[in-house]
């Protein structure tokens, strides 16, 4: 039980800092107005290192339904397991980002932009275009999980591999830098759990001015990035039988 409570954390966490200086940015009345897409992927960056720091040595720290499903693909963790690492990972953006919305309460009420309020529960292509929003996704996924596959190390055949404390550094990096590098088309959401447990948030909230949660481009980020996590652990199989 204790690893997917602590799947739970390390994902609340995650959501609450990065979706944290989403709000600050662009909410009404913050004093983060500034902080830009530098600020966001730096923010992002900071999320995934405390997520994966707190959660590394219990859970493994996957907090990417991604992440799990292609771990399991490559023979790396039990696909016993990852309904219920989807399942805590989905509870804990859920509980991160109704921190968010408690922090920010007042600044929510301030703001009448209904698409500023939605950017900080979930993420929206900056031009809409279902099928290279999905490319976009698949291939920022693809290059998170086959990262992680090199930073958490061993072989395919091993024991279920997961994340250590030490590895928090580098994935933050990588996250970072996939945020500077592939984010600006979709807002990478990259984790279906990061996008899916908060648009579910911002559908239940009573949150005045709010408008839709825009479900007809929910699949995108969840189909996205578990095709770019396979794609990376056939691909690092592939590889490492070579």
């Amino acid at each position: 039980m204790n690893i997917y409570i602590f799947e739970i954390i390390g994902t609340a966490m995650l959501i609450l800092i990065g979706n944290g200086i989403v709000a600050n940015l662009v909410l009404k009345g913050t004093k983060g107005g500034d902080s830009g897409w530098v600020g966001i992927s730096l923010a992002w960056g900071i999320a995934v290192f405390i997520g994966v720091f707190i959660s590394a040595d219990i859970s493994g720290a996957h907090l990417n339904p991604a992440v799990s499903i292609g771990l399991a693909t490559a023979g790396k963790f039990s696909w016993n397991l990852v309904p219920g690492y989807i399942v805590a990972q989905i509870i804990g953006a859920m509980i991160g980002n109704l921190l968010v919305w408690l922090t920010y309460k007042k600044q929510y009420e301030a703001t009448e932009d209904e698409n500023a309020i939605l950017a900080t529960f979930s993420t929206a292509p900056a031009i809409r275009s279902p099928f290279w929003n999905l490319v976009t996704e698949i291939i920022g996924a693809f290059a998170l999980v086959f990262g992680v596959f090199y930073i958490a190390g061993g072989s395919v055949g091993d024991n279920a591999v997961s994340l250590g404390s030490l590895d928090a550094l580098p994935v933050a990096l990588l996250v970072m830098g996939i945020g500077f590098g592939l984010g600006g088309p979709t807002g990478y959401a990259i984790n279906p759990a990061r996008d899916l447990g908060p648009r579910l948030m911002h559908a239940l909230l009573p949150i005045k001015h709010k408008g839709k949660s825009d479900w007809g481009y929910a699949w995108v980020p969840v189909v996205g990035p578990i095709f770019g996590g396979v794609l990376a652990a056939l691909l690092y199989m592939l590889i490492e039988t070579i």
